[in-house]
């Protein structure tokens, strides 16, 4: 997704956890403790707008301690696609939407030098790194180094060409292990551009930073997409 503007988080529909309800005190407790699943690990990222037409929420991450409560580490303000969010499951590349689940993050990357303290995986963007995003070639919503003949240009990203927004990066697993042609491409939590992203989530500079020095992958972190309310309710992962 090209960011050229404001980023947006996604969460996609499951069931509400259970005994989690406006009678039983639920809105006071944490965020991940009124979802259903949150990726199995012990560290989670929410990024919850207000409703499926915003282009702007909050991000916060968190950490679950030995006692099985979950504990804010951070926030930010973030930002989503300009077309809002939509259903992860059902999107359509091209449209400039936020896909609402909940995603693993393979691998970090930046322009800059990763942030002191960076666990993850990260990979320096270099003149010749592209993420591709056409789908008649091989390498659909991969990074690659060069280009290949395959992927036009045109259905590309020049990672370089984003020193803003690409400074630093984390890549959202959203139709990465299988892609499916036609779903999307490239949907990062990155650093905030001028305005709402292409489907992205962004956050301020120093915020991504501050994730990248936060996230283990030995915890398994996740990001979690979706709204505060509504089909799309984050709580019903």
């Amino acid at each position: 997704m090209r960011p050229g503007v404001l980023v947006a988080v996604l969460v996609s529909a499951s069931l509400l956890t259970p005994g989690a309800g406006p009678a039983d005190g639920s809105a006071s407790r944490p965020l991940p403790a009124r979802m259903a699943d949150t990726g199995g690990g012990t560290q989670l990222i929410t990024a919850v707008a207000p409703d499926t037409g915003s282009t702007t929420g909050t991000v916060t991450w968190w950490d679950r301690g030995g006692d099985g409560r979950w504990v804010a580490a951070g926030s930010a303000p973030a930002r989503f696609g300009s077309g809002g969010l939509t259903e992860g499951a059902t999107r359509v590349q091209g449209t400039n939407t936020t896909p609402t689940g909940l995603y693993g993050l393979p691998y970090a990357f930046g322009i800059e030098a990763a942030p002191r303290g960076t666990a993850y995986r990260y990979r320096p963007v270099r003149q010749d790194s592209w993420w591709c995003q056409d789908n008649a070639s091989r390498s659909y919503n991969r990074w690659t180094e060069p280009r290949p003949a395959d992927c036009r240009a045109a259905e590309a990203e020049h990672l370089i060409a984003y020193r803003t927004q690409y400074a630093y990066a984390l890549v959202v697993g959203f139709n990465y292990d299988r892609p499916v042609r036609g779903r999307g491409a490239g949907i990062f939590l990155h650093v905030d551009g001028r305005g709402a992203t292409a489907g992205c989530v962004s956050v301020p500079e120093d915020a991504m930073r501050r994730i990248l020095r936060w996230a283990r992958p030995a915890q398994r972190p996740h990001l979690a997409i979706g709204t505060s309310g509504g089909a799309t309710a984050i709580t019903r992962y």
